[in-house]
């Protein structure tokens, strides 16, 4: 680049930084391009370094640090090479400048011009029209079919922009957040990057629940050296003994994420001291291919000769690999003071397909798992090719199907099969074909009779049973978990709705014309309101499935004729306010919602109960004004993912004196003769708190109980939580989250 054309909108620090993060990214490749590669690079960084001129990220620093840090995390972190790199520093350059895809072909080449037109059609996959959002969720799995590494570098523009988030706005930093958790961590998952996407998942956390997150992170960082100390004494016995036996290897110890443990806290309903699996220890074997499996289990017995193992903890993905290619043999041993810990054994091959997934399935061409991938992609492209299939019922069931454990069945034939944990005799009938699903009956399993919905379990031989004349029924959703068998159903019932919609159409259209009354939209929508029936196709469905008698339309038609002062809302049952907490505790305004204050009409949601100084957003019901959550809020999740053209930005401002927020608190601990007077004195008594209600269960000499009250903001709720707490008896004192509301 000529002295003139270099952007001048940089100040000499930033000239600087730039210069050296372009001359670290060199380093990590140079091992990996040749000297053309080299001079494409510089090109491409020059291009990106004008397009980018003036640009600057909500932290201030300069836009061009983006493509530079995702080159980096392509190279470094997933493993990829000159290709990639270039792709990376040019992935937005297309939509921001002069430079045309043509144009990227003329100077780059083919492949790299693939990747950016496919980095280009994704990149308005945040949106906030739902439908938007999983057309272009279907265009970020279609880009399989022309190149993955498009689904590689957009996992690692994402992993650079949750790294970089904490300078975005509130709002801006939960949606992104949101999103990144259900989309983006599952589907690094998928591809093998277990590292990206334990990441993205601990960045996700960090701005979803950041009070959980930090106390984790605090409390892991004070317990580091305590931690070192015992893995040192738990390895030094059993790194002698590998030496001793000629194993060339590697023992490392790697903390579980903070997600990971905070999930076992919940899902083991412990404290953070009671986990007992916050680390592992990995064994990393440089071994020949051929030795690598026997290998794995000699040392898997040099280990279990020190340490006793749970024989329940045994997980071998050696002989069975992940569909994502993962390869371990994982065991849970008992060591030094009674201590739980798991280990990993591996070889160097598959630790690299585990840090890198794809990219190191492509340096380590042949390997156990790569079959699987193929398969899981054919699968996905599969699905991805039928125009029947809708979006957003694809978006939600591919999200689920990504975290699924496995189980492996066999055909009569001996085929292997493998499905998600949980899956059926009609998950694995519509596997092996849409028209063996469709007239499943049942199925003989290792020879013994079972019906359509029997779980499949490992080992298992199944024979699918049919009939010619049964047909998908609606019920049939809920004995199926694959996206596949999901689609093929909904599919079939679309089909056969639309059949009667059809018949009742026409139904209609006689009636009416025999009526002498004509059809209009406006009549069609005025009976779509009145029947509460969504779509068209919906009402006429009803009418060709008997449920609505023509002569009742005709009946309410004259009805509107005679009186049309008669409003259709007056026939609608009044909606039931449910699971809701007005404002009516709030004497001032203390909230400021998408930048406004006045003349909202917001409440606060019962299923989170939150109070002055939570983080919180606001909701646009249909109904019900605009419903404020905590951004932990159990609900939450689902309406990120499902409505978040919905989501709006909300924050406390003023003062939260003279207020009062409702907030039901959850106590466990060992009963005991007072224990209620103790909660209540400090409620009342000590706290000057209004306590609405308490409800106390006591059983086998442990109680629980759920405490109402009302507090002035969040400061006050901590120091009464904390006060109860140290009430003798109480163990526990969380905040109560109801179940999930209808929205």
């Amino acid at each position: 680049m000529s002295g003139k054309d270099r952007p001048k909108s940089f100040t000499q620090e930033e000239r600087k930084s730039i210069t050296n993060r372009y001359r670290g990214l060199l380093r990590s490749c140079r091992r990996c391009i040749s000297k053309e590669d080299m001079k494409n690079i510089r090109s491409a960084f020059n291009h990106a370094l004008l397009t980018h001129d003036g640009k600057r990220r909500y932290s201030g620093e300069p836009y061009i640090f983006h493509p530079l840090n995702v080159s980096r995390i392509v190279v470094e972190e997933i493993g990829l090479g000159a290709t990639s790199i270039i792709a990376s520093l040019l992935h937005e350059t297309a939509k921001d400048s002069g430079l045309s895809l043509n144009d990227i072909e003329k100077i780059y080449g083919r492949q790299v011009r693939t990747i950016v037109d496919g980095l280009t059609r994704i990149s308005g996959i945040t949106t906030r029209v739902p439908s938007l959002q999983a057309e272009n969720f279907r265009k970020l799995l279609l880009s399989f079919s022309s190149d993955v590494r498009v689904i590689l570098i957009k996992l690692a523009d994402r992993l650079e922009n949750m790294r970089h988030l904490a300078g975005a706005p509130a709002s801006k930093q939960v949606q992104t957040a949101w999103e990144t958790f259900y989309l983006y961590a599952p589907l690094a998952h998928r591809m093998g990057l277990y590292s990206i996407k334990t990441e993205l998942e601990d960045l996700s956390m960090k701005y979803t629940n950041s009070e959980a997150y930090n106390s984790i992170y605090e409390k892991l960082r004070h317990t580091t050296a305590v931690r070192n100390r015992f893995i040192r004494q738990f390895t030094e016995p059993v790194k002698k003994e590998l030496e001793k036996q000629g194993f060339d290897f590697e023992i490392k110890a790697r903390t579980k994420s903070i997600y990971s443990i905070w999930t076992k806290m919940k899902k083991q309903n412990a404290e953070f001291e009671e986990v007992y699996d916050i680390f592992a220890v990995r064994i990393i074997l440089n071994s020949k291919l051929k030795n690598e499996k026997s290998d794995c289990w000699r040392v898997y017995s040099i280990v279990t000769d020190f340490y006793q193992p749970n024989p329940n903890r045994l997980r071998d993905w050696i002989s069975v690999p992940k569909s994502n290619g993962y390869e371990s043999l994982h065991t849970t041993v008992v060591g030094p003071g009674g201590k739980f810990v798991e280990v990993q054994i591996r070889t160097r091959r598959m630790d690299e397909t585990a840090e890198k997934g794809l990219a190191a399935h492509w340096r380590y061409k042949g390997g156990a798992g790569e079959k699987n991938i193929d398969e899981w992609l054919a699968g996905v492209r599969e699905i991805l090719e039928d125009p029947a299939i809708n979006a957003r019922d694809l978006m939600e069931n591919f999200k689920l199907n990504l975290y699924s454990n496995e189980v492996f069945v066999f055909t009569p034939q001996g085929d292997l099969k493998r499905f998600p944990a949980g899956a059926t005799v009609l998950d694995f009938a519509f596997d092996i074909h849409t028209d063996l699903g469709s007239k499943c009956v049942g199925a003989r399993i290792n020879r013994q009779n079972a019906s359509i919905k029997q779980a499949l379990r490992n080992g298992d031989q199944v024979s699918v049973i049919t009939m010619k004349n049964q047909k998908p029924k609606l019920d049939w959703l809920n004995y199926v978990v694959t996206s596949k068998a999901k689609n093929k159903i909904r599919q079939s019932l679309r089909e056969e709705k639309q059949k009667d919609a059809d018949a009742g159409k026409e139904l209609l259209m006689r009636r009416l014309k025999n009526w002498k009354i004509e059809m209009t939209d406006k009549l069609i929508n005025r009976l779509l309101k009145y029947y509460k029936t969504k779509t068209s196709v919906d009402f006429y469905y009803l009418i060709g499935a008997g449920r609505i008698e023509p002569s009742d339309i005709k009946e309410l038609i004259y009805e509107w004729d005679r009186d049309e002062r008669n409003q259709l809302t007056a026939k609608e049952p009044a909606e039931q306010v449910d699971g809701m907490e007005s404002k009516n505790h709030i004497t001032e305004d203390v909230l400021v919602i998408d930048g406004a204050i006045d003349n909202v009409d917001y409440k606060l949601a019962k299923c989170c109960n939150p109070v002055f100084g939570d983080d919180i957003f606001g909701f646009v019901s249909v109904s019900e004004g605009i419903k404020i959550h905590r951004i932990s809020c159990p609900n939450a999740p689902q309406m990120f993912s499902r409505y978040n053209y919905r989501i709006i930005g909300a924050r406390w401002t003023g003062s939260s004196q003279n207020t009062a927020f409702q907030v039901v608190i959850r106590i466990t601990g060992v009963d005991g003769v007072g224990i209620v007077n103790r909660i209540s004195d400090v409620i009342s008594r000590d706290m000057k708190i209004n306590m609405r209600s308490i409800n106390i269960d006591s059983n086998d000499g442990m109680f629980e109980g759920l405490v109402k009250v009302l507090v002035p903001g969040k400061p006050r709720l901590d120091m009464l939580m904390a006060r109860l707490s140290k009430i003798d008896g109480v163990l526990k004192v969380t905040r109560y989250d109801e179940q999930l509301e209808q929205q």
